[in-house]
Order: C-alpha cells, then structure tokens, then sequence
C-alpha cells in the first residue's frame, strides 16, 4: 500500500503513462502529464515556504487545476482542506481561521471575496488559477516554472492528510480529520468494490471537495480510469459527453438522475456506452431506481459514505446481488452495525431501525481541535456515529431509513421524510419530493411535502395526499403539499431538507 497521496501521481505515471487521465472542458491529460504538473506546483510550493504538515485550503469548482492543486499539496507533504464553494466568505473565513491554513489555492472570481484574509495577516499568500489578480500569486506562473525535483515528504499512512469540513447543519462546520491510509484505502476498495479499471471512462460532475467526487478521482489515478470532468451538473453536456468519450459509468445523486430521465434531450440522447451507473449522496426512492434502470437500460447501484469515513461506507460489489433501496454492504476491512438510538451497547434485531454506526481503518482521526464533538461521534472502541437511521436484512445489507435529525416526530409517532418521498416518487406527475416539517399545536410536527413536478404534469395537493394514504398508514401521510420550481440542494446536488421552509416564503406556483 501507498505510504502517501503524494505518491500516487508518479506511480500513475509509471504504470499508465500516456493514457489519457483526464479530460476537462477543451483539454486532455496523460498520467504523465498530470505528474509533471504535479512535480511543479509543489517544487514552487516549496519555495514559496510550504512544508510538510502545514495546511492548505483548496477553494474552487470542479477543474483540472483543482485536481493538480491536490497532489500538489500532498506532494509537498502538507494537509489538504478542501472547501465547498457554496459556503459564504464567512464561512470560509471561520475554516480557514479554525484549521490555521497557511494558503489559498482559488480561482480567480473568488479572490475579491478572501482578499481580506491575507490583508489581515491570516495566510501567507493566495494562489489563483489563471493569472495574477490583486494580491494573488499566479498558478500558470508556477505550473510553467520548472523546478528542481524536491524529495519525497517525510509523511507516514497514519499521518494527517486531509481536513473535510462538514456542512455545519447545526452550528459551525467541524473538520473531520483523514489520514492519507483512509483516504487511499476509500479510494482503492470503491474502485476494487465496483471493477472500475483502465478501460473505464467515467463521466462526473461530482464537486472535487465531497468524499464522493474524491473517490472517483482516487480512483483514476490507482485504476487507470479515465475521469470526464465537468464543472457543474448540465444535462445537454453530460449526455454529449457520455456519447463523445463512450462512458462506461456515470457516477451522479439521485436528482442529477431525476433531471437526466425528465430532460427533453434524454429520448435522443445517445447512452449506450455506459454498462453501469453509481448513485449516493442521499437515499434514492426505489420507484425511481427502476425507472433510471429501465431508461438507461444498465444498473443502478447504490453507495453510501460520509466526509467523516473519507467516502464510502458501503455499496454492493458490481457482480454481487443488486438491491434497489440497500446501500449494500460494508467495504472491505469494515464494518457496520445498527445499534439502539438510546443506547449503543445495544444492537438492533435483524429488520429494526436503529443508527448506522461504521468502524475501520476509513474513520476520522477526530474533529479539528474539537474533542468535544470527537467524543460525542467516536466511541472509545472506535466505532464512529453515522447519524443515520438505518435497518439490516438477514443476508447483510444495509438500508437507510432517514437522517436522525430529519426525523418527523408527530403525535408520538416517528414519521421519515424518506420513506414518504420514496412513495411520492412513484406518482407519475412528481419529478422531485422532498420532505420537511412544519410545527403543529395538536401533533407536536407534521410532514410538509415540497413537490416538483414533471414538465406538462398536473396534479393537486388532495391528489398526492390521497395517493399516499394508499400506501402509508395514516400518521406517516404529508399533512400539507407546495409546488414549487425547485428545491434547495448542496452543491453536490443533495436535498437540503433543514431550507425547504424557506419556500413557503415564496411564491406558490401551479398545482
């Protein structure tokens, strides 16, 4: 096994060589070539005083000079932390303060919005791609400035590499701290786990910053896969590209799906290629599964993982038993476990809802300078929280039922927002549910359902409340149902279910 992440584009170099790895927009990279842009962004971090251990914050969209920046900073041996570009300056002033970066590595439109930092003395410098604007050092002066080949790092597998920072759905993000042995190891069983090899082209708009996006572009780079990487989520151009690179696999959530089979394009879209697509994020309603199934005309396998795991917690290996609903089973050297909410001692029988708890040599070191929260998420045995309410069958596999705290609790009775869009997904108008809830005087909390519906549909709130009384009992049935056009996501296209109050500020529109 890699002792490091900064060793992984030399050794893709040597065993792939001029194999295209990449492709971006316009432009087109050989394993070769990323290694040798790799050697010189991180020859120059060097000068500029980078060194091992010190940390680096990777700001910016999907782009090939994003995946540089990476090795990059793991080639000098120094500690990623990669940023969601929907935070606000704020936030990313908060990250940057709490893991005491000491650079920015951004594109060039977001400089204004941290300029500050360095004017306060906060980072040493900012590095933006393109070239210089303000104060900011060029990344096409460094990449082009040859530099003598610096050592390899004094950097061990259980050393840190990595500082994710949650989306801080109650108070501020924490950094969950990844050693390079997780991040690898993630990286290296999914890619095992799904057969991704050198004959595979992969199409993703997965942002580069979210385990999952990393997974994919480990992989590339421990697999020979070739990565087609697009900047955001576009329909029209992922189809085109799916076509023009013959992709083999198309890894997505569940809405870029939605979006893909409702797309006008999709009936003359050209997707034969694919032999199988990958969905996590966020659990996919299984009416839907079947239809992305039957359109695409491959499978549909599901995956589940977490920033505090470095990825994937689980999936179902690609020629193991496919089950529509199940995150499949543990990765190889783990494990998982469903345990009382109450009580983490207790398991759960086979077929209950307790929480998802996962052990192995993927869980977090622990939260950034925060024992506190360390401790209320990783047991001293080294179990780690998932927060996840989840159940098991008796062949193993593991299912989501909801987030623990999306959980509906109404006239005593626990109501999840999942299981009520896994049976609004099945009306033939809904394109997207999405459940919240909405304080009651009688029950305490009722479910809300947020509804998007596909172009030239109708429907009526009565109509989908109506329809899932026929499914559910009674108390687990929307008490209340929005139109709306769309609905709040995170930048990797994930429900966020804490906003969707925010619509019912907005204009209702046709139902």
């Amino acid at each position: 096994m890699l002792d490091h992440l900064g060793q992984l584009p030399g050794l893709a170099a040597k065993k792939f060589g001029n194999n295209e790895a990449l492709s971006f927009e316009n432009r087109s990279f050989s394993f070769i070539e990323i290694n040798s842009l790799v050697e010189n962004i991180a020859s120059n971090l060097r000068t500029l005083g980078i060194k091992e251990k010190d940390v680096i914050t990777l700001y910016a969209s999907n782009c090939w000079e994003w995946i540089i920046s990476y090795f990059g900073i793991a080639r000098v041996g120094a500690v990623i932390n990669p940023v969601n570009t929907m935070l606000t300056p704020t936030e990313i002033k908060y990250v940057v303060n709490d893991c005491k970066a000491k650079a920015i590595i951004t594109s060039s439109e977001k400089v204004s919005q941290i300029i500050d930092l360095k004017k306060e003395g906060k980072i040493n410098f900012i590095i933006s791609f393109g070239e210089a604007v303000q104060e900011s050092i060029s990344f096409n002066d460094l990449i082009n400035n040859n530099m003598s080949k610096i050592d390899m790092p004094n950097v061990s597998s259980n050393d840190l590499s990595t500082i994710g920072y949650t989306s801080g759905t109650t108070g501020h993000p924490k950094g969950a701290m990844q050693s390079h042995r997780a991040v690898i190891l993630n990286g290296s069983m999914t890619s095992q786990m799904h057969m991704r090899n050198e004959k595979d082209v992969v199409v993703s708009a997965l942002p580069c910053p979210h385990v999952y996006g990393n997974v994919v572009m480990t992989g590339m780079m421990m697999f020979g896969t070739k990565l087609v990487l697009h900047k955001v989520f576009d329909a029209p151009s992922i189809f085109k590209d799916i076509e023009k690179h013959k992709a083999t696999i198309f890894d997505g959530v569940p809405t870029m799906f939605m979006y893909m089979i409702d797309h006008p394009d999709f009936k003359k879209a050209n997707i034969k290629s694919l032999t199988r697509c990958y969905v996590g994020g966020q659990t996919m309603p299984v009416a839907i599964m079947e239809n992305v199934e039957k359109k695409f005309k491959v499978p549909l396998i599901e995956l589940w993982g977490m920033t505090e795991i470095a990825g994937l917690g689980s999936t179902h290996p690609l020629y193991g038993k496919n089950k529509h609903g199940s995150i499949g089973c543990a990765l190889p050297f783990c494990e998982l476990k469903i345990v009382d909410v109450d009580n983490v001692k207790k398991n759960m029988p086979i077929g209950e809802v307790g929480e998802l708890m996962v052990k192995g040599p993927i869980t977090m070191m622990g939260y950034f300078g925060d024992k506190k929260r360390t401790k209320e998420t990783l047991e001293n045995d080294g179990w780690l929280h998932s927060g996840d309410l989840a159940k098991m069958d008796e062949e193993g596999y593991f299912y989501i039922v909801d987030r623990k705290k999306d959980m509906i609790l109404t006239a005593g009775y626990n109501v999840y927002p999942a299981e009520i869009e896994r049976v609004l997904a099945k009306h033939p108008s809904v394109s997207i549910a999405a459940v919240g809830k909405e304080e009651d005087k009688l029950k305490g909390e009722i479910a809300k359902a947020y509804i998007v519906l596909k172009e030239n549909f109708k429907t009526s709130e009565d109509e989908l409340i109506n329809f899932c009384r026929e499914h559910l009992a009674a108390y687990k049935c929307p008490r209340k149902v929005i139109f709306v056009d769309d609905v709040p996501k995170t930048s990797s296209g994930k429900i966020m279910r804490r906003e969707l109050n925010k619509l019912d500020k907005l204009t209702i529109k046709k139902n």
